[in-house]
């Protein structure tokens, strides 16, 4: 697929710089370098879009307890840190917990023209770069936070290697940061594509359907289980597509397409609420914003994204 790493997150060429890693004291003391912050997950955006970059010395920084992780180097050689607030807390950060997407602002005192948002809410307001930069940072940070201690002895672990490795120093066991593979699939059948949510989605949204890859499984099988389990019908020719990284918290999207050999649906309901076959003119009703009962999809997800190249017939 030639424009694959045009999705979101994916296809700016950062120079992750892992031989620069042994020795973050020395990337953080250098004169070209620039922190983007992060708390509870979201990211510090500009009130006009863009990250916000920080210097060391900015007081929003000072606090020497928070993780800071390399992210790689710029395109003008600055090394990019990112650094997680810890102690401070919002008044109002409980505002939209529960709901399905935050679309709150919560604003620093020391930080100001902007404040910290839901990456999936503005990430197609960022550039490549800064969109692969997010991404990066708040899936180490996520991996961080779940995986404190040693699963192999149960010990406290160490950040190591500028935030790429944690260290267990009571059984010298080292840890590196995970990344779940999923398989999300454009499966068709002559005009049509199938469609699904799960339960508990805001009404209208439907989406391809996906699952984790499973240990000893390759892609191509991960495919036709999943959606053999979730609505009862049978893939035949697997195709790879396109990737996304999908930092909520630990994923990697696996964009494949699909020849579906059956089209009855038996959904399971332990698996999805409903699936749909979609006929390509329905789907441009459905980024119409036309459609009776299926909205648009998300944008800047790999699922709009393949089903968009679909309805343009762009996936080779």
């Amino acid at each position: 697929m030639k424009v694959a790493e045009t999705v979101t997150f994916g296809g700016s060429g950062l120079d992750r710089a892992a031989q620069m890693r042994g020795d973050l004291g020395a990337i953080i003391a250098a004169k070209t370098t620039r922190t983007i912050v992060l708390w509870r997950g979201k990211v510090a955006v500009h009130d006009d879009g863009g990250l916000i970059y920080l210097p060391r010395e900015h007081p929003a920084l000072s606090d020497e307890a928070d993780p800071i992780v390399f992210l790689g180097l710029d395109e003008d050689g600055a090394a990019v840190l990112a650094q997680e607030l810890i102690d401070w807390s919002d008044p109002d950060e409980a505002a939209m917990m529960g709901v399905f997407l935050d679309t709150s602002c919560q604003r620093h005192p020391d930080i100001e023209g902007g404040g910290f948002v839901e990456l999936r809410h503005v990430m197609t307001q960022l550039s490549s770069r800064e969109a692969e930069l997010a991404a990066t940072a708040r899936g180490l940070f996520e991996w961080h936070r779940s995986h404190r201690f040693c699963a192999r002895c149960g010990a406290a672990s160490d950040i190591a290697m500028s935030g790429w490795q944690r260290d267990c120093h009571s059984c010298e066991t080292h840890h590196f940061p995970r990344t779940d593979p999923v398989v999300i699939m454009l499966v068709t059948n002559g005009n049509s594509v199938l469609l699904g949510r799960s339960p508990g989605w805001p009404d209208g949204m439907y989406s391809l359907l996906a699952g984790f890859v499973e240990p000893g499984e390759t892609i191509e099988a991960a495919v036709r289980r999943e959606v053999f389990e979730e609505s009862g019908v049978r893939v035949g020719e697997v195709h790879y597509l396109a990737s996304q990284p999908w930092p909520f918290p630990s994923s990697l999207m696996i964009g494949c397409s699909g020849v579906a050999t059956t089209r009855d649906i038996t959904v399971d309901p332990a698996e999805i609420e409903h699936a749909v076959w979609v006929s390509r003119e329905e789907v441009a009703d459905v980024f119409a914003g036309q459609h009776p009962f299926i909205n648009p999809p998300r944008t800047g997800a790999i699922a709009g994204f393949l089903l968009e190249k679909w309805l343009a017939d762009c996936l080779e």
